[in-house]
């Protein structure tokens, strides 16, 4: 199993009440052994205020990592945190979304070198999402309760719930992109500066994400499946960016099609180039 440090980077734009309960659900984690990194994209100073607010009432490392605000430029500021990370392996999540308490540890038992883990999300109703940000902080639910709210349909995906060990069914959709998003996404860090991390050039809303797990696809990093194990519960809110025909897609074909492994504008050029 996986040792050391997992570093996870937690995207964000301007939600920092969002941001509070996701960050509150890393403080019950049955595995410490991790540290958090916030991929901001040019938020307003309220989401560095509950940055510092959530270091002073808890002992979690929390790395705040900012660029300017111009536009939707979310691979570019993950490859900024990717720079920040110190763990062998990386866990990407939304800031919209929060976690149970095994997450960290259900990642680590699923790592695998030369694979990326692609994990699940429950969608919370409106309704239960009120719920939880009138407390300003993720329940501590276990997954027997959160089952239970998913038949009632307060959530979704009853069957996450349902915790399943590792296994040879979870490579069956080895070399499938499709479904596979960068939140609640794990890989080792090796893996990814080997595809050059995401790719700059997204800077609009759509197939960022499937840029880059196609790309370590084409690199030999096979897809392993995360379902039954480290779920995520998502925030109900209106989308940023989303509706309609991403203005990506000849970008994305056009990779699809040469079968590139790595970005030829992103992490590396992400480092090395001034805001």
């Amino acid at each position: 199993m996986l040792g050391g440090i997992i570093s996870v980077v937690i995207s964000t734009y301007n939600a920092p009440e969002f941001l509070l309960v996701s960050l509150s659900s890393f403080q019950r984690q049955t595995d410490n052994g991790f540290e958090i990194v916030v991929a901001d994209d040019g938020s307003d100073p309220r989401t560095a205020q509950t940055i510092t607010d959530a270091r002073a009432r808890s002992s979690l490392p929390i790395k705040h990592v900012r660029h300017a605000d111009r536009g939707f430029r979310l691979s570019r500021i993950r490859n900024l945190a990717i720079g920040a990370c110190v763990g062998d392996y990386v866990i990407f999540l939304d800031g919209d979304c929060f976690v149970l308490s095994d997450f960290i540890a259900r990642h680590r038992q699923l790592a695998t070198h030369s694979k990326f883990v692609s994990g699940k999300r429950s969608y919370l109703r409106p309704a239960l999402t009120q719920l939880i940000m009138a407390d300003a902080v993720a329940p501590d639910w276990g997954r027997g309760r959160w089952l239970w709210h998913s038949l009632r349909n307060h959530c979704t995906r009853p069957a996450e719930f349902l915790a399943l060990p590792d296994g040879a069914w979870r490579d069956r959709r080895a070399q499938e992109w499709r479904k596979a998003q960068a939140c609640n996404l794990g890989a080792f860090r090796s893996d990814i500066l080997a595809v050059n991390g995401f790719d700059n050039r997204y800077e609009a809303h759509g197939l960022e994400d499937s840029d880059f797990v196609l790309r370590l696809i084409h690199a030999g990093i096979a897809r392993k499946l995360g379902d039954h194990g480290p779920v995520v519960l998502h925030l109900a809110h209106p989308r940023r960016g989303a509706g309609g025909p991403s203005p990506n897609t000849p970008m994305f074909e056009a990779m699809a099609a040469s079968g590139a492994k790595r970005a030829e504008n992103g992490l590396a050029e992400a480092l090395s180039a001034a805001d």
